[in-house]
């Protein structure tokens, strides 16, 4: 395949199959993918259908605790748990830039790989794009993802009600500080690691004991801020959260400190927002805490009839103060 991608990988010639053959398929084994049809012919399913898609673009391509093959996968797989859906298939687009190290091409299918045999989901078809220096940034991935919707589930950012509790599944702003500190070469004591994971295997625990889970997010882009904000615009409701519930690593704490960031906005890879009945949070928060990606889980507040559309945080000092959306784009290139 030679060291570096060449415009000629994307030409649909010799170089182009020995990269399909010698890479991708060596890796990516489906059986689907191997029969090299135009479109992946699949079982019939029984149930509703999830479908999601995203594209990553994140920079560096490989930061601490993971890559962007990883967080393509954990992104979509993540997007289905969230509606409550079982992941089955998975699609995968690469772009290519023309000198891309092999090498690190190789790291990266190798590592969606692995998390697609760590998330049990099967990834069916994908394609491949070369483009010429500076057309792109070494490398783009897009994704599309189906799952299946068990009967009587039925998650929605539009279901939360007045007196829900809201539980997270651990620590925020992991993902974000991670790229972030590794970007600006800044290091610090307890190395920053990304969260990120698949929460599928969470979700299903979840839902085995709770099925009437309302709302289900996973706080990317904007942070838990964010997330919380779009849930209180969809449902109408009010939401007050309690810092001092809120699980933040020291490191990160202090790297935000240093660059002046509020945790509660940077992104999280692998931590879900759960809205649940009042009645199910105490037994959801012990299922949560006995799953190694929600050990660290907490209720953090509750939602309220009261200042729908906004989401109040009590600080540590016994003071309130409106959690806004953010303005713009703290820590672009995140995903």
């Amino acid at each position: 395949m030679g060291d570096t991608v060449l415009l000629a990988h994307g030409s649909g010639g010799l170089l182009a199959r020995e990269l399909l053959d010698d890479l991708f398929l060596r890796y990516l084994g489906d059986d689907e993918l191997h029969a090299l049809e135009d479109a992946a012919v699949l079982s019939p399913i029984d149930g509703r259908l999830a479908l999601t898609t995203d594209s990553y673009v994140v920079q560096p391509l490989f930061f601490p605790g993971g890559d962007i093959g990883k967080l393509a996968v954990c992104g979509t797989v993540n997007d289905l748990a969230m509606r409550g859906a079982v992941p089955l298939y998975l699609t995968a687009g690469f772009i290519l830039e023309e000198g891309l190290p092999m090498a690190d091409l190789e790291r990266v299918v190798a590592s969606m790989a692995a998390t697609a045999r760590e998330a049990d989901v099967r990834i069916v078809a994908g394609d491949t794009k070369v483009v010429g220096r500076g057309a792109a940034d070494r490398l783009f991935i897009n994704t599309a993802g189906v799952g299946i919707v068990p009967p009587g589930i039925h998650i929605s950012a539009r279901n939360a009600r007045p007196g829900d509790q809201i539980l997270v599944s651990g620590a925020v702003g992991d993902h974000g500080l991670a790229i972030m500190t590794q970007r600006h070469g800044l290091r610090f004591e307890s190395p920053i690691q990304s969260d990120c994971a698949p929460l599928s295997g969470l979700v299903q625990a979840m839902l085995a004991v709770c099925p009437g889970v309302h709302v289900l997010r996973d706080a990317t882009r904007g942070g838990l801020a964010a997330v919380l904000n779009e849930i209180a615009g969809q449902s109408r409701v009010g939401i007050t959260v309690h810092e001092e519930a809120i699980v933040v690593h020291e490191a990160v704490s202090a790297a935000c400190e240093l660059l002046g960031l509020d945790p509660l906005y940077a992104a999280n890879e692998g931590k879900l927002v759960a809205i649940v009945p009042p009645d199910a949070a105490s037994t959801l928060l012990e299922v949560m805490r006995a799953h190694p990606l929600g050990a660290e889980a907490t209720i953090i507040g509750e939602v309220q009839a009261a200042h729908p559309g906004a989401v109040v945080l009590r600080t540590a000092f016994g003071t309130q103060r409106l959690l806004d959306m953010p303005a713009g784009e703290l820590l672009p290139r995140i995903c």
